[in-house]
């Protein structure tokens, strides 16, 4: 199987500031990504997309070279992360390298593990569309989530009446955004979120951590510490 692997670097990020190369324990966080990415495949099969100088350099001082700039309508806030998959295959496929599948890789997970990366890949099979990695949901909409009706009054969202522990109800997961394969003809015409035939790969919660506030970060940087 030809893998490319998908690194996304935009520079604007909001809830942490210059969040891709902001040092975790004294190390950028794209560096994370990076190392696990070179246990996967070559360079020349690992591709950051960034529209930002000081990301570039980051990488390129890491000695991985950045292919291209990411074009200005795909780094503002509301430009989806399919769509700067979508632009990197057409850029590898210009080139004449064709791929199978796709690894993304997002920087915000940086607990994740190169094996469990290798794990999710076996996973992988043609005549799916994704292998996607979560993790136990904390809050069982079978049993803890509720929602309100038109008279105020709360109930649960699914199987009231029926489950009455948390043990008792069935499992059920959440995307932990920290590893995604995808069959690359089939992203070329279906939305990642859409495809239909998903496969999951369960992570624990460590591994599951996901940056996404300065709270999250404080709370990154005592995991590194200890």
């Amino acid at each position: 199987m030809k893998l490319l692997v998908i690194i996304p670097a935009r520079g604007g990020s909001k809830g942490i500031p210059h969040k891709n190369i902001k040092p975790l324990g004294g190390k950028p966080l794209i560096h994370y990504t990076i190392d696990i990415a070179r246990q996967i495949a070559s360079d020349e099969d690992i591709c950051v997309s960034t529209d930002d100088e000081e990301i570039i350099k980051c990488v390129e001082n890491y000695g991985l070279k950045v292919p291209f700039v990411r074009p200005d309508e795909l780094a503002t806030d509301t430009a989806g992360t399919y769509e700067v998959l979508l632009h990197a295959l057409d850029f590898y496929e210009k080139k004449r390298k064709k791929y199978d599948a796709v690894l993304l890789l997002q920087n915000t997970s940086p607990f994740r593990k190169a094996e469990q990366v290798k794990e999710a890949l076996k996973l992988y099979r043609e005549d799916i569309d994704m292998v996607v990695s979560v993790k136990e949901c904390a809050a069982n909409p079978y049993y803890c989530v509720f929602e309100e009706d038109n008279n105020g009054y709360l109930h649960v969202c699914k199987g009231e009446g029926n489950i009455f522990r948390r043990q008792d109800a069935p499992k059920v997961y959440e995307y932990n955004g920290a590893i995604y394969i995808m069959n690359a003809e089939r992203l070329k015409t279906t939305h990642m979120h859409k495809m239909q035939k998903r496969v999951k790969y369960v992570m624990d919660d460590l591994s599951s951590f996901d940056l996404d506030s300065m709270w999250d970060w404080q709370m990154a940087e005592s995991i590194v510490a200890k």
